[in-house]
């Protein structure tokens, strides 16, 4: 298995100041390769690549020894590789149809990460092994970083990468031939509905509670936005503002993160069968389309209520859980099932019949060809669940 670890790293004021004009370089390393494809096919229609742009780079280094040729070189081939999948996703989405959108500029507090490919090239993971106490990170250009490790590291570290989240620095180890980690069967299989109400609801009976974390956080980060909106550009203080709205929503992300740990935990160490619904998500939480009147105006379209259902969702985390999710289950051995979510929640699960009014309210199913009630998420978890074994059963009969 491939899996990531993430730590707090721990640099003191020099090595902090290094990591930031780290990131300033790259960004700007990202930014002229970017400029550079823009002109070259604006002026000539010549396509520059990947490889061209790479072997610049020794040239580049020579000419900015105090500068570009201080970092590792293999991290800024990776910095350049990122902008060439950007190049890559652009052309997929435009063959697909889909809205473009070019690669974008970088401008200063969105460009966060650094890679080094290989551990050893530029950068060396556990550099002081024989330290009594401590773990330290070397980064070429920085130096030896503390490292607060606070799990054992599994597999064969492959990749490093350096990421910012406001004042806090974290080190990112990519690692392969991680063992998995198989749990004990348990016999049990289960279906899940996906809600804002509650996270999650088993066919079972069972919920578990959504935090709505970004809304407990409303307050706090509307008085921190207030105050950003009322310092001048350039500021010291506007800078400060910055970083306080920063470290508010990274706090939420991480509270978040720790939700859906925990509770896709809960779910691998009960289940040997898991059954989801295949959600999109991104479709889930687009904005309501425009819809013209015809004199110059536009029809009621909802917009309000879709924004305030799309805040729900995307505070929920239901993208982020179902991916901690796969992962916890491939790890200890669980068999994970997604199928079509279409009508789970308007079908009856006792007679099978499936009609809009079956669902008379958010929490309450009443089938208006047998009568039978139950709460709704239930009831469309069962179905979610019986959706599932019947494709398991078709696939092991194929």
């Amino acid at each position: 298995m491939r899996r990531s670890f993430t730590f707090l790293l721990r640099p003191t004021s020099k090595q902090a100041a290094a990591l930031t004009q780290c990131l300033e370089d790259h960004r700007q390393l990202y930014n002229a390769a970017l400029e550079h494809r823009r002109t070259a096919y604006r002026a000539a229609k010549v396509t520059i690549r990947y490889g061209d742009q790479s072997a610049e780079l020794k040239g580049i280094r020579a000419d900015d020894s105090a500068g570009q040729g201080r970092w590792s070189f293999s991290s800024q081939q990776a910095t350049l590789r990122r902008l060439d999948k950007a190049f890559k996703a652009f052309f997929a989405r435009v063959k697909a149809g889909r809205t473009p959108g070019f690669p974008r500029f970088k401008g200063r507090g969105w460009f966060d990460t650094v890679e080094w490919p290989k551990d050893g090239d530029g950068c060396r993971w556990d550099s002081q092994p024989h330290h009594p106490t401590a773990t330290f990170v070397r980064l070429q250009g920085v130096g030896h970083v503390r490292v607060h490790q606070h799990r054992r590291v599994l597999g064969t570290v492959k990749t490093i990468s350096i990421k910012r989240e406001g004042r806090r620095w974290f080190v990112v180890l990519s690692c392969d031939d991680v063992p998995a980690q198989p749990l004990p069967a348990t016999g049990a299989v289960v279906g899940i509905d996906m809600g804002v109400a509650r996270l999650v609801t088993t066919s079972n009976g069972d919920h578990i509670a959504n935090q709505r974390h970004l809304a407990a956080s409303a307050g706090r980060l509307a008085a921190a936005q207030r105050d950003l909106a009322r310092r001048k550009r350039g500021s010291e203080r506007r800078r400060k503002a910055v970083v306080r709205v920063a470290a508010l929503h990274a706090k939420v992300r991480r509270q978040r993160l720790d939700g859906a740990h925990k509770a896709a935990l809960a779910l691998v160490r009960t289940y040997d069968v898991i059954v989801h619904e295949a959600l999109k998500v991104t479709n889930m939480t687009r904005r309501a389309a425009p819809e013209p009147d015809g004199e110059g105006g536009w029809l009621p379209n909802g917009a309000a209520a879709k924004s305030g259902l799309n805040k729900s969702i995307l505070d929920a985390g239901w993208g982020v859980f179902l991916t901690i999710l796969s992962h916890k289950a491939e790890s200890a051995g669980r068999k994970l099932i997604a199928v079509n979510p279409a009508n789970t929640s308007r079908t009856c699960a006792e007679c099978g019949h499936c009609a809009k009014e079956n669902r008379t309210t958010q929490a309450e199913f009443r089938c208006v060809a047998c009568g039978h009630t139950a709460h709704a998420d239930i009831n469309a978890a069962v179905n979610i669940l019986r959706a599932g074994l019947a494709l398991r059963n078709a696939a092991k009969a194929a």
